[in-house]
């Protein structure tokens, strides 16, 4: 953690209980001196926009004048309540029996609860990835305490919560006045019937509001924390019904802040400001209050808003195959959990859920179970630090969480690596325990393709499972806020262990202004090319790029022993010099994965092509041959070999960079960058090759006659020789001994006779003039074999009418 610049005297900060002296000539209305430069956006933007938001800004206005005046609204609530809806569970013996399963069926969780809410009451908080941060007594709800800042108490519309030096970082403070962790004391109390933790939970209740009076401070200033914390009173409420250890008046004072709250994020609607997860958060308030809250008269218009509101945005924000298109994992994530949390509130409630929305949630869960196959889900994009439920599961393994929800809702068999969590057990209790305390069969890894949000997937369970996620879409939506400049990158996890990973987030706003920032999310954080040491997009603030790359998927192909990706990015092409980015990866079942990198156009740039490890794997190498294996104390089970032709030109270098596995926490891991200085056009090609403990690792050599139409690769390991052909110009070719037309030639040779063969796109492939493979016409896949791997990946014969000869290839020598 970092540490703090300075410690402010509590005295810096004075809550103010009283309204104060009052002129008109103190208001000021903030007319924007540039608005000039405004004009252009104002010009674009529809009636209905400028009226929603000249509508919002008088009213901010206005209730900065009211207060002023010493005016408070006031709650209206009904007498009687009209209806008596469910929650999760019923009350007070639901909540008892959740706690119930929870010591029974996830000990550890009940446990880590415990002492969690231990430290909660000595005023300890673990948030994002900060621990034990100290935020005084009683609490400053406004204070930075990582970086010794506290933002100003001053109307919340004029509060810049992106500037560091005003506020500090702001996710530091929203994140605690969510109060999420007050629901962790009420299900302390829940666990262990300690009144400690209603006590505490009272008195951080009323001491935030004392505090926060409206319209003043930072955490009136997002509408979407405002939804987050009216969430977490509603869990409080439905966790301690019936406490007797409660003040008396606590659930009508909680019940009036509900009311002031909703009211407020009905006004402050994102509809055009951040609409796209902030606008989901607060529509799914606006459906828990509306369903929870029937004694507020505005109950029922406030769900059917949320409804309407998270319905049309599910449409609008979900790619047509589930990629959420901010392209941003943990953004997929947190959208997913509003949707599965406000489906399954309404499914108790009786309400009706479309077909259109239960199929949206479904593709996002399939997109979630396709990258969890073989372990933790690797992240792309931000990394934003927060969960709907519990903050605390805000690692790249805790991403699988809402294939628990999903299973059980749908009562599915689609999300083979859900598991038993505590969110599931305190919204679904015994269903959760029967549905996925069972142990579930895993299917053989299959690999899929999400092509409207460029997310392609290689899976292979032999010779043990392996998942490569390869990035080949947009870089997000608009100027793209949430995603990073790492179009055409790969992430690999090897038998559950991640190898070849994303670097994170770390933060948004820092000391340092956005270089931080521009270091996690820009191009050399992650595995792919970067040229003259510049990102492929360019860093517009810290929500926004400009020269945006367009990304292009040019072939994908899932064989029955392969699968081929190809794609091009455009991001370099605004040089001054355009260089167009090309990268292929071709994976053999049960063998070897090939990346290469072709950069096109004229001059002399740098070109580096960087691979970032898991801050757990140990990385070595000598002369071409890079080894990575796991650092800890367990046997290893597989280690991954990066080779490179050692004679063509590029430079190998391990150093020591950052990874940030949660927001505001990094570190050290080891990164490989192969790098040059050359004309152009070059090219990189890249060997992965999983082994096992004291396995002898091969040689990679680049084969080539200089000719423009085709680039060769020879793999050499004690048992096979394999051979690697690119062809580019979809005609004829030769290549030393060897000629074909195809775009893609692979023969794998045990002891000198062809094991395996692949083509794409071609229609025969000779070696020193003997034909091996014919086919009557040029078709898009051949794949033919005697070697057991073939076998055991392909149970068809040979595609009608074509031919492969078995001979020995003698003379191998390059």
């Amino acid at each position: 953690m970092e540490a703090p610049s300075h410690q402010p005297s509590r005295a810096d900060h004075t809550v103010i209980k009283a309204p104060y002296a009052f002129s008109l000539s103190t208001v000021t209305w903030d007319v924007p001196p540039n608005w000039q430069r405004k004009w252009p956006r104002l010009k674009q933007m529809s009636w209905e926009e400028l009226r929603t938001r000249t509508t919002q800004a008088a009213a901010k206005r206005l209730d900065f004048v009211l207060y002023r005046l010493g005016h408070r609204s006031r709650s209206q609530l009904l007498k009687s309540q009209p209806s008596e809806p469910r929650f999760f569970f019923d009350k007070p013996e639901g909540a008892a029996n959740r706690a119930l399963l929870l010591r029974t069926y996830l000990r550890d969780e009940a446990a880590a609860i415990i002492r969690q809410a231990d430290n909660i009451c000595r005023h300890s908080f673990d948030l994002l990835g900060y621990e034990h941060l100290d935020f005084g007594s009683p609490i400053d709800w406004h204070l930075d305490p990582v970086h010794g800042k506290r933002s100003p108490l001053k109307p919340w519309y004029r509060i810049n919560f992106l500037d560091f030096d005003e506020v500090g970082d702001h996710k530091i403070i929203w994140e605690l006045n969510r109060h999420q962790h007050l629901v962790t004391l009420a299900k302390a109390w829940c666990l262990t019937s300690n009144q400690v933790y209603t006590t505490e939970l009272t008195s951080q209740w009323y001491s935030w509001q004392q505090a926060n009076l409206y319209p003043l401070g930072i955490n009136w200033a997002s509408s979407l924390e405002v939804a987050f914390r009216s969430v977490s009173w509603l869990w409080i409420q439905h966790l301690l019904p019936e406490c007797k250890a409660l003040p008396a008046k606590f659930q009508d004072d909680l019940l009036l802040a509900l009311e002031a709250h909703g009211r407020y994020v009905e006004r402050y609607l994102s509809t055009y400001f951040s609409p796209n997860t902030h606008l989901l958060g607060e529509a799914a308030a606006l459906i828990f209050l509306g369903t929870l809250c029937p004694k507020i008269p505005t109950a029922e218009r406030w769900r059917r808003k949320g409804w309407k509101i998270i319905s049309e945005e599910a449409e609008r924000q979900v790619r047509p195959d589930g990629v959420y298109f901010e392209q941003s994992l943990y953004y997929h994530v947190y959208a997913l959990d509003f949707f599965l949390h406000v489906r399954a509130l309404a499914a108790l409630n009786g309400h009706s859920i479309s077909a259109r929305f239960d199929s949206v949630i479904r593709a996002m869960l399939a997109v979630v179970q396709a990258l969890s196959t073989c372990g933790p889900p690797e992240g792309f994009g931000d990394d934003d630090g927060g969960r709907v439920f519990n903050p605390r599961r805000n690692r790249t393994e805790h991403l699988t969480d809402p294939l628990a929800l999903g299973a059980v809702q749908y009562e599915s068999d689609e999300h083979p690596s859900a598991a038993l969590t505590e969110e599931a057990i305190w919204l679904f209790g015994e269903k959760a325990v029967s549905v996925l305390g069972s142990t579930r069969s895993m299917p053989r890894s299959a690999s899929r393709a999400f092509q409207s949000g460029g997310i392609y997937v290689i899976c292979d369970d032999q010779p043990c499972c392996q998942q490569m996620m390869i990035d080949g879409g947009p870089q997000g939506i608009g100027r793209a806020g949430h995603g990073h400049a790492d179009a055409l990158s790969i992430r690999l996890s090897l038998a559950g262990r991640r190898f070849l990973i994303d670097a994170g987030t770390y933060c948004y706003v820092s000391s340092e202004g956005e270089s931080k920032r521009d270091l996690f999310r820009g191009t050399g954080a992650h595995n792919t090319v970067r040229i003259d040491q510049l990102d492929q997009a360019i860093p517009d603030g810290p929500f926004g790029w400009n020269s945006i790359p367009n990304v292009k998927a040019e072939l994908w192909l899932s064989g029955r022993t392969f699968d081929f990706f190809a794609g091009s990015h455009d991001g370099y092409c605004r040089l001054a010099q355009p260089v167009l980015h090309r990268r292929s990866v071709f994976h053999v079942k049960s063998g070897i994965w090939f990346v290469r990198d072709v950069l096109q156009g004229e001059g002399i740039h740098l070109l580096e092509s960087f691979w970032h490890f898991a801050s757990d794997v140990h990385v070595t190498g000598d002369e071409g041959v890079v080894t990575a294996t796991g650092s800890d104390q367990a046997p290893a089970r597989v280690g991954l070999a990066l080779l490179i032709d050692h004679n063509c030109g590029w430079n190998l270098k391990i150093s020591e960079s950052f990874v940030s596995p949660a927001y505001g926490l990094k570190q050290a891991a080891p990164v490989v960058c192969a790098s040059v200085e050359s004309k152009l056009p070059k090219e990189c090609g890249v060997l992965l090759v999983p082994f096992a403990p004291n396995t002898e690792i091969g040689k990679l050599w680049a084969i080539s006659d200089n000719s423009p139409n085709v680039q060769g690769y020879r793999y050499q390991s004690p048992r096979t020789n394999e051979f690697l052909f690119f062809g580019s110009n979809g005609g004829p070719w030769t290549c030393g001994p060897w000629s074909s037309d195809a775009t893609l030639l692979y023969c794998r040779l045990e002891q000198n006779r062809l094991a395996h063969a692949i083509m794409v796109s071609g229609g025969f492939a000779e070696w020193r003039g003997r034909r091996f493979i014919s086919r009557p016409a040029p078709g898009e896949i051949f794949e033919g074999g005697n070697s057991s791997e073939f076998t055991r990946h392909s149970s068809s014969a040979l595609a009608e009418g074509s031919q492969m000869a078995d001979f020995e290839f003698t003379d191998l020598q390059l």
